[in-house]
């Protein structure tokens, strides 16, 4: 009896060892993975053309990939910090890309945050310029670099108007309403954030925008960068990335008014009626006619990259097939 007692004693002791191990083995599984630190650098303070990172960080979609997602405010050269390995991603536009690759400085456009340019050249209702002839005789703000002169340059001339007659002055990064009227007839700008915050303060602006003005002119602006590097290394980095920041831009694009908010929690200091009415805007405007959002076309590389060649603002022809990739866009 006691014999067998003992036995039964015995095996209880490993069936309950074996379930304990089992159960750590369990515990295993369901243990959380390491999640992998990613930084991404923006192109400027918050604003909504960033909404998408924020919204993919608050809702826990960067984290569903395994990431652990820092959004750093802006420093000098996105692009170079990106090429280097500084940080992992970041946000930049067609014309530095472009710049970067014909000089040896290896980022790749990974996916386009909106699909057409919604820039244009702004101006008071009551200066009544509504054509680049009307820029004659007119004094331009801007922040003074080759590229802007020569879109400035080419436009007015393809429209037939005489640039010499057009003053250039150089506002640096002046309130586009302070400038425009005291120094300046027009200038540069966004139409998703300065325009909106035009309208909201009720003040009446012509805008000729740049894509209308040139069919070569209209580029992806801003878009999001890797290095060569990190997509020949580590594609599956990028693949989760682009998998979180693609749901975070598609929340966006169906609840505005929510993604506004998520925006204003991460950068409190913000208008808030301007990002809810940017955020509105902007929804229709970040997928727009595009299979998918971040899609982007061989054509809008190759005529903006002929263009800026045309004009001098490169020093050697771009290979526009190793600028840009769609490979990390989640499939539709």
């Amino acid at each position: 009896m006691f014999k067998r007692t003992t036995l039964l004693a015995l095996v209880l002791v490993m069936v309950v060892s074996l379930l304990a191990a089992c159960g750590k083995e369990e515990e295993k599984e369901v243990a959380p993975k390491e999640l992998t630190k990613v930084k991404v650098l923006l192109d400027w303070t918050p604003n909504t053309n960033h909404t998408g990172l924020y919204v993919a960080q608050a809702k826990g979609y960067f984290k569903e990939q395994g990431l652990d997602v820092e959004i750093a405010q802006p420093g000098d050269a996105v692009d170079t910090l990106v090429a280097t390995g500084q940080a992992d991603f970041g946000v930049s536009y067609q014309e530095q890309v472009t710049l970067a690759r014909t000089n040896n400085v290896p980022v790749v456009s990974i996916g386009a945050i909106i699909q057409h340019n919604t820039s244009g050249f702004a101006s008071l209702k009551e200066r009544n310029i509504t054509s680049v002839k009307d820029w004659e005789g007119k004094t331009y703000g801007g922040w003074g670099s080759p590229s802007e002169k020569a879109v400035i340059e080419s436009v007015m001339t393809e429209g037939g108007a005489d640039y010499s007659k057009l003053k250039m002055l150089d506002s640096g990064y002046t309130d586009f309403f302070t400038a425009v009227k005291k120094d300046i007839d027009f200038a540069w700008i966004f139409y998703g954030w300065d325009g909106i915050n035009a309208k909201i303060k009720n003040i009446d602006l012509n805008m000729q925008y740049v894509n209308e003005l040139s069919d070569k002119l209209d580029y992806y602006t801003p878009l999001l960068i890797a290095s060569e590097k990190t997509i020949k290394e580590n594609p599956k980095l990028v693949k989760a990335f682009m998998a979180a920041t693609s749901k975070g831009y598609e929340f966006a694009i169906k609840e505005p008014a929510k993604a506004a908010d998520i925006l204003i929690k991460a950068a409190p200091d913000l208008d808030k009626e301007l990002v809810k009415a940017s955020q509105k805007w902007l929804a229709t405007k970040y997928q727009d006619d595009a299979k998918r959002w971040g899609e982007q076309k061989e054509s809008i590389w190759s005529n903006y990259a002929t263009w800026m060649l045309e004009h001098k603002l490169l020093e050697k022809e771009l290979d526009v097939k190793s600028a840009y990739t769609n490979e990390f866009l989640p499939e539709k």
